[in-house]
């Protein structure tokens, strides 16, 4: 039998505590597909006495995870540490730079200093895998790296996000307002305590930025992605959707336009008969658009210690069996910079939902700010009169009606230069509601 892959672990959370296990439980089927065991020698972390369920002195303990990279012993590094900047940057750097490859799940490091770490496995000529940092359990980056390499990318769009997406499947099954959802993932650990990096779309934006790389091959850019969260969806928006025929997902979408690769994190309105639409609950889910394919939808979970560890074992088995491609699919050198697609250029259909004054001349100024923007509506409902929730009592203006639109393809900047306007005109009460339709 081939000599073992001797692991060094960076990081043991709760995913490099079941890598810990996972490698220990799957070590004879291991063997049997990559042809030598995988075994973990040495370990670090920043509490060695906090209690993990496994027997810490089976393992070399190394206090820097700098030094871990450099060990001699070891043959490959697994770094979970997480984080975009050191310590997890430094021990990856140095295990290039040592020539040994690289398995991680640090989406914040590649979408921070991906061409870097990539030019530099090129350079060392090691591998650098990193299946486990966009949607844990699905193996979107081998697929887009390798199963799809000859495809020619249209679109890739996905719930990249399963906080948001639980938030959102929760309100809309169940009824409870936004704060009551949030409030019921972070006691079941699904969202962190200050949840703002998932729920205003950075998590989803930072895998965006690597998706979109590997289908465009242009070089990572965050800054290119427009981003938005779903702390402004009420339960009206849900129910005007289930009635439209439709489901509110926050979605990562890139896609190439005339003007260039649009990189957009929103809500989105999806058709409900669309494979993204059902799913729900912490899943995520990632849709491929190829020329000459068939949309192709993967579905499982986006997180979680068992999942994210099974992602880094798969990893690590192929680096046994002696696989080393290109981190993101082709040469850096070949990679291009990004032409961005401004977001006011964004075309598509639109829902809107506003608070209309209930005064004559409303509905006529409301219609003639949209068509001077050229915008054609698809559909217009007005909803029983309601008093404007947090507004001023309406006195002469007349109490609020809720009216919701879905208009025909325009533009973002169309949009907001018409609502813009109505706002001018005082025909209604607050900021309307904006979500955009994704086309299935």
């Amino acid at each position: 039998m081939a000599e073992p892959l001797k692991v060094g672990l960076a990081g043991l959370g709760t995913v490099g505590s079941a890598v810990v296990h996972l490698l220990d439980q799957g070590r004879e089927k291991l063997i049997a597909r990559s042809g030598r065991p995988i075994e973990i020698v040495a370990l670090n972390a920043r509490n060695r006495g906090k209690k993990r369920g496994f027997d810490l002195r089976k393992f070399r303990w190394i206090a820097d995870p700098v030094a871990l990279a450099r060990d001699p012993s070891i043959d490959v590094l697994v770094e979970v540490i997480g984080g975009a900047g050191d310590p997890a940057k430094a021990a990856v750097e140095a295990a290039l730079t040592a020539g040994k490859p690289v398995v991680t799940a640090n989406k914040a490091l590649l979408a921070a200093h991906g061409q870097k770490l990539a030019a530099l496995a090129e350079r060392n000529k090691v591998a650098l895998n990193y299946e486990a940092s966009v949607a844990g359990g699905i193996p979107i980056i081998k697929t887009l790296r390798e199963g799809l390499n000859g495809a020619s990318f249209s679109r890739i769009y996905g719930i990249l996000n399963g906080t948001c997406n639980y938030i959102l499947s929760r309100m809309e099954k169940d009824r409870l307002a936004f704060e009551d959802c949030l409030r019921e993932a972070q006691r079941l650990g699904y969202a962190e305590a200050d949840p703002t990096f998932d729920i205003e779309g950075h998590d989803t934006a930072q895998k965006l930025a690597i998706l979109a790389s590997l289908a465009f091959g242009t070089k990572i850019d965050p800054k290119a992605i427009y981003v938005e969260g779903i702390s402004s969806i009420a339960l009206a928006d849900l129910d005007a959707a289930s009635e439209l025929g439709y489901r509110i997902k926050l979605l990562g979408v890139a896609m190439k336009t005339d003007a260039g690769i649009e990189q957009r994190v929103h809500p989105t309105m999806v058709r409900k008969d669309a494979p993204i639409a059902q799913v729900m609950g912490v899943t995520n889910a990632v849709t491929v658009d190829a020329e000459g394919l068939a949309p192709i939808t993967l579905v499982g979970p986006g997180a979680g210690g068992q999942a994210t560890a099974s992602a880094i074992v798969a990893d690590l088995a192929d680096i046994a069996r002696g696989v080393c491609n290109a981190p993101f699919g082709r040469p850096v050198a070949r990679m291009t910079a990004i032409r961005k697609a401004p977001m006011q250029h964004h075309e598509g259909g639109y829902y809107i939902r506003l608070l209309a004054r209930d005064r004559p001349g409303t509905a006529a100024t409301i219609a003639r700010r949209l068509a001077q923007q050229k915008i054609s509506l698809e559909s217009i409902v007005q909803r029983h009169p309601v008093e404007s929730a947090g507004a001023a009592q309406p006195g002469r203006s007349g109490e609020a009606v809720p009216v919701i639109m879905t208009t025909y393809a325009t533009s973002e900047d169309a949009v907001h230069k018409a609502l813009a306007a109505v706002r001018r005109d005082r025909v209604v009460y607050g900021r309307p509601q904006v979500i955009r339709i994704e086309k299935n």
